[in-house]
């Protein structure tokens, strides 16, 4: 029995490894990443939300190195999600790679091979496999799986220093504005009224709509249907299946809280009193798990208040948005379109896009500011997400919070980012007034300075 199933498994994966080297690479909007996608004598660990775009981008590194001159023959690529596959381990991993050096013996020792391994985390002992291929042959290596089975700290550890990490997020907004077509004004200084109008109206749909890849063009009731999906199956996959959850209850209520309330404040505790008032029975460490869980999952993504001391940090509440402004629809509970939290939610994942440090600020006088961004340089921004400003009372209170803000934190810069500028009336100077639009097409102003 196992002689028969290491058989179909090692002719499962030579059929994939002869596909990936002869047939035509899939094409697909190319996605952008800031930063450095790999670094030598390390395997690029790529994870993000379910349904974001993992596989397509390791097709698009592919079809970057072909156009680079480099032949498809030293681009293999293998997907572990086959059924055939079921029982596969490490073991089978070698003698793949010595099949396709059989097939190529001239390219052992030679120019790097790109190795892409697609849902890599079926495979028990992978990491050992991809240490010793990283240690006695040339190559390039990217991975891509579930994001739940390849944490960063997990990578870390079992690779033991030889991972990096590269995150792909749903479509942003210059993203979705190239997968339709819409041509990117070069210079954002110049574009004409009826530019500007179309980039508006674009980006009310995508505040609506969200990201998803797959989820682009659909009509709201099945938009609404498949990201609901992608939701139950990351909650089942990635949290329930692999953390062995049991209070199932416990993990739907802290689901509907988090997409719920996207830019609120979440305390566990307070959470913990609320269900144990309404009969729901858990820990609070299994709270405090599943948060972690939802998070790694990429479901949501957390910013801690900027404190000087990790007590502070440790004491006071998390923001929470969700990955993608398209799931805040599904779960919002007053039934009105809110902006404001789909626009604070898509700077959110910009900045970490960006690959930026980001947190919250509470000040003494008790103003909250959005966000408080570093950059790599060390410049530091104050940025407060408004989506309307016509509200007089509303535009004082953001001004006076990212003013107060400022003399706690006086090297930062501040920034208002809004869906309607020009009603930024009785701005002080001192505060760049960003449309929403311009912001999210445009590295910030302390970027170009670090350039």
């Amino acid at each position: 029995m196992d002689e028969a199933l290491d058989q179909l498994i090692a002719r499962t994966l030579s059929d994939k490894l002869v596909e990936s080297l002869q047939a035509s690479i899939p094409t697909a909007t190319p996605r952008h990443v800031s930063g450095t996608v790999a670094l030598p004598n390390k395997a690029t660990a790529v994870i993000g939300m379910r349904r974001a775009g993992k596989t397509t981008f390791l097709h698009q590194l592919r079809r970057e190195r072909m156009a680079a001159g480099v032949p498809q023959a030293r681009l293999p690529f293998v997907s572990f999600e086959d059924e055939r596959l079921a029982g596969i381990a490490a073991r089978h991993l070698g003698p793949l790679v010595e099949e396709y050096y059989r097939r190529y013996p001239a390219f052992r020792g030679g120019d790097a091979v790109t190795w892409c391994f697609d849902e890599i985390q079926v495979v028990p002992g992978w990491e050992r496999f991809i240490r010793r291929l990283l240690d006695t042959e040339k190559v390039e290596i990217f991975l891509s799986g579930s994001s739940a089975a390849l944490l960063s700290r997990e990578v870390a550890t079992s690779m033991r220093g030889r991972g990096w990490e590269v995150i792909i997020h749903p479509f942003s907004f210059e993203e979705v504005l190239r997968h339709a077509a819409v041509s990117v004004p070069e210079d954002l200084d110049s574009v004409t009224a009826a530019q500007r109008s179309t980039l508006e109206h674009l980006l009310l749909r995508y505040l609506e709509g969200g990201g998803f890849p797959e989820a682009q063009s659909l009509a709201a009731a099945d938009r609404h249907e498949l990201l609901t999906r992608y939701v139950d199956v990351a909650m089942l996959r990635d949290v329930m299946e692999r953390h062995n959850v049991t209070n199932i209850a416990g993990l739907h209520w802290l689901v509907r809280q988090l997409l719920g309330n996207p830019g609120g404040l979440f305390s566990v505790e307070k959470f913990y009193a609320r269900l144990k008032s309404l009969g729901i029975s858990i820990a609070r460490d299994t709270l405090h798990a599943l948060l972690g869980y939802v998070e790694d999952c990429f479901l949501v993504r957390t910013t801690w208040v900027e404190a000087d001391s990790e007590r502070r940090r440790m004491v006071n509440p998390r923001k929470v948005h969700p990955v993608d402004p398209g799931l805040i629809p599904i779960f919002d509970q007053t039934g009105r379109a809110n902006r404001g939290h789909a626009l604070e939610t898509v700077v959110r994942v910009e900045l970490e896009r960006r690959r930026l440090q980001v947190t919250y600020v509470k000040t003494r006088d008790g103003f909250e500011v959005d966000f408080l961004v570093r950059h790599p340089g060390g410049a530091t921004e104050l940025i407060q997400v408004c989506a309307e400003l016509d509200d007089p009372s509303t535009r004082e209170r953001e001004i006076r919070a990212l003013l107060a803000a400022k003399a706690e934190h006086r090297r930062a810069t501040l920034h208002l980012v809004t869906l309607a500028p020009e009603l930024a009336l009785g701005v002080p100077d001192e505060i760049r007034v960003h449309p929403a639009w311009r912001w999210l097409l445009a590295p910030s102003s302390a970027e170009e300075i670090e350039r």
